[in-house]
C-alpha cells in the first residue's frame, strides 16, 4: 500500500493537559490512545509528535493570541506548569526513536522546520492522528495539503471535545479533499506495514 520509507505518521498534539483534568481537556482523547498508541509503537522511528505549547504568560503572546491567552491564563506555562504541555506517557516512552516538534500555533508549518525536516527525509505520505479534528488536526491537514503532501486522515485515531463538527470536519475532508486526502482506519494502517 504506502511505501512505507516515503511516509511519516504525524501525531498531532495528544499531550497531558488536552488528557487530563484542564479546562481543555478532550474527554474523547481517552478513546483514542489505544489506537494511537499502537501504530506509534509499531514504527516509532518514523512517528513524529506534535505539541502545542502555550506561552509562558499571556504576554509572551503576540496579536490575537495574547487576547486569546488572556481569556485562558490558567492555560499558560506559568500556571499550568510545563509538564503538563508533554505528550502523554505511553507516547512519550517512544522518544527517542520518535522526534517531537514544538509548535506555539494549531499549524505546525508555519515556522517550516517540520516541512524541511520531511522534505529532508523525501517523505511524500503523512498518516495523520491527534486531536482535536477540528482545530489542530484541521491546520495540519490543510497545510500538508498545501505543501503537496498526500495525507492518510485516521478516523478512528482522531478526536474533539465536539461530536457535530468532528463529523463536519470529516464530512469536509472526505468530500472537498479526496484527490489528496483519504480517510482510513488504523487496522488498515497497522496491516500495510506489517
Amino acid at each position: 500500500m504506502e511505501d512505507l520509507g516515503r511516509c511519516r505518521h504525524l501525531c498531532v498534539d495528544m499531550q497531558r493537559m488536552f488528557a487530563e483534568a484542564t479546562p481543555w481537556q478532550i474527554p474523547w482523547m481517552q478513546r483514542v490512545r489505544e489506537p494511537v498508541a499502537a501504530l506509534s509503537e509499531v514504527h516509532a522511528d518514523k512517528t513524529i509528535f506534535t505539541r502545542f505549547l502555550p506561552p509562558k504568560t499571556p504576554g509572551d503572546a503576540f496579536g490575537s493570541w495574547r487576547e486569546y491567552y488572556e481569556k485562558w491564563p490558567m492555560m499558560t506555562r506559568s500556571q499550568l506548569g510545563d509538564e503538563m504541555g508533554d505528550i502523554i506517557p505511553e507516547l512519550r516512552a517512544l522518544v527517542p526513536p520518535a522526534t517531537v516538534f514544538d509548535k506555539m500555533t494549531y499549524s505546525p508549518w508555519l515556522d517550516g522546520r517540520l516541512h524541511a525536516y520531511l522534505q529532508h527525509e523525501e517523505v511524500t505520505t503523512l498518516v495523520i492522528s491527534g486531536g482535536e479534528t477540528d482545530v489542530c488536526v484541521l491546520a495540519t491537514v490543510i497545510g500538508a495539503v498545501d505543501l503537496g503532501y498526500y495525507i492518510i486522515l485516521l478516523q478512528d485515531a482522531i478526536c474533539s471535545t465536539s461530536d457535530e463538527t468532528h463529523d463536519a470536519s470529516l464530512s469536509l475532508f472526505g468530500s472537498r479533499f479526496s484527490s489528496q486526502l483519504r480517510l482510513a482506519r488504523v487496522e488498515d494502517i497497522l496491516s500495510s506495514w506489517a
